[in-house]
């Protein structure tokens, strides 16, 4: 069966939009877009690598396709630009060939190669595609399509990148339709800068409990 993970820049606050630049998102009014630069460092780029180091699909919302779509194909070209760092190049060579399960109403306009339409129902081919063999179907940015898939607990995994900031408001990784349930820290790891870098893997349902102390019964009253 396959994993949904989910890969994602998140602020103390929880918010994830627009993490690499001021003009990557800025619906709602959000003024604090390239929120990460600051404080990426190589030991956070080498965690970041990790994490395509493996097989995997692409899964999108159509923002964040359309803004993949625009940057990653002119850099996996045979002549990317001049200037560009070898290690981004290579990334760009392996989302391009990777498959992009898309969720989108405007499948006709999915123009880079190996793009797929999710279709009109996206909850139902997600849970066909995970009823399959293949690599893990790994979520990047996307964060309209997250909460589909939080409001239908298909999320198997979350690897994220947690900043030392708070931002105040923009648009967060846990919406409020997120169905509860419970996650097991697999693997941490803190950057120079000070980022948390987390593994969570899904460990089914919420346990609750109690820490109020039993009230013990008098017996002459």
């Amino acid at each position: 069966m396959r994993r949904i993970v989910v890969s994602a820049f998140v602020s103390l606050d929880g918010v994830m939009q627009a993490p690499g630049g001021p003009e990557e998102d800025t619906s709602g009014g959000f003024r604090h877009g390239g929120w990460t630069v600051k404080l990426f460092d190589e030991a956070l780029g080498a965690s970041v690598g990790e994490i395509f180091a493996t097989p995997f699909d692409l899964l999108l919302g159509r923002k964040t396709y359309d803004i993949f779509a625009a940057h990653w194909p002119r850099l996996a070209s045979e002549t990317p630009p001049a200037g560009i760092d070898e290690g981004e190049v290579s990334l760009a060579r392996i989302f391009d060939g990777a498959t992009k399960h898309v969720a989108t109403h405007r499948p006709e306009t999915l123009t880079w190669r190996n793009s797929e339409a999710l279709g009109r129902d996206v909850v139902a081919r997600l849970r066909q595609l995970k009823e399959r063999k293949g690599p893990v179907l790994l979520v990047q940015g996307s964060s309209d399509l997250i909460q589909t898939l939080l409001a239908d607990d298909l999320i198997d995994e979350f690897r994220l990148f947690i900043f030392p900031l708070v931002l105040g408001k923009g648009k967060r990784l846990f919406g409020e339709g997120t169905v509860p349930g419970a996650f097991r820290l697999v693997e941490s790891t803190t950057s120079p800068t000070g980022v948390l870098v987390a593994t969570y893997q899904r460990a089914g349902a919420v346990q609750t409990g109690s820490f109020a102390l039993d009230t013990p019964t008098d017996a002459g009253a």
